[in-house]
């Protein structure tokens, strides 16, 4: 796995958070056959540039190699960020798998529905793996989905879509969490898509991601993912700082603000209980 690096130590947003080229191309040898990619990136919210993209696909295409693009969260982008589909670069969509999710498309992540783009040379292959391992989903879950698909034909570039909305709903949430964070004294990344957020805890006295993450849900009844999780165990050590909040729902909606609510309680009511511990 090639993490991306931290290129400043001032608070900010993923775009801090870069590829470096020489170790990514370092990494492409006659045996690399594939390079897996994900943007919006989950769990950090990085929405990567066309710059970034551009140097993935030389690589690809320099090596030989299929990429596997999991754009998942292509409609949940923020701040002016464009989200940039790799099979969409010269020569990219005829060794380009893409990946999408109706789970996160369309707010129904119950439904496992999805969908793989990609040229022939390459689905015919897909095909036959997902028929001998998940052979089908629900079908009132495709039909449902394919009948959001053609309502949002209708509306689709207008303020009544729903791809116009849900990044609109999705931000607000963010904000939301992201000022509820930093009035305790977390230090977020502000995410450029998605909905989750990493946010440090070096400043707390139980600094290890997964003790924190215990004592929050046996204390506040707050949930979040200790980020270390996410890597392979010799770079757990460099993330074990991290952890990764969700904040899809609104504050005003059923169930009021559960996130942000309890995380206000954080500081309020007994970080200090927190035990210490070896990081």
């Amino acid at each position: 796995m090639l993490e991306l690096q931290r290129v400043s130590e001032r608070e900010g947003g993923p775009s801090n958070w870069q590829l470096d080229p020489t170790e990514l191309a370092s990494k492409f040898t006659s045996r690399t056959k594939a390079f897996i990619l994900n943007t919006p990136n989950n769990p950090l919210g990085k929405v990567f540039s066309k710059e970034e993209l551009e140097l993935v696909a030389s690589l690809c295409q320099q090596h030989d190699v299929v990429c596997i693009s999991d754009e998942v969260y292509q409609w949940m982008v923020f701040d002016g960020f464009q989200h940039i589909s790799i099979a969409s670069l010269p020569g990219m969509w005829e060794r380009t798998l893409t990946i999408g999710s109706a789970g996160k498309t369309f707010s129904v992540t119950g439904w496992k529905v999805g969908w793989v783009l990609g040229p022939d040379s390459l689905m015919k292959h897909l095909r036959t793996v997902h028929q001998n391992s998940v052979y089908h989903c629900a079908t009132q879950g495709q039909a449902a989905v394919a009948q959001s698909f053609e309502r949002e034909q209708l509306h689709f570039g207008r303020p009544s879509s729903y791809f116009v909305q849900l990044p609109q709903y999705i931000q607000r949430c963010r904000d939301h969490m992201i000022q509820s964070l930093q009035s305790m004294g977390f230090r977020p990344v502000t995410p450029q898509g998605s909905y989750f957020l990493i946010t440090d805890i070096s400043d707390f006295n139980e600094p290890y991601d997964r003790r924190f993450v215990k004592w929050m849900i046996k204390n506040k009844g707050l949930v979040a993912i200790p980020m270390s999780i996410f890597f392979s165990l010799p770079h757990q050590k460099f993330f074990d700082h991290y952890i990764r909040f969700c904040f899809v729902k609104v504050k005003d909606s059923p169930g009021e603000g559960r996130a942000p609510q309890a995380s206000s309680d954080l500081l309020g009511r007994g970080v200090g209980l927190i035990c210490v511990g070896a990081g």
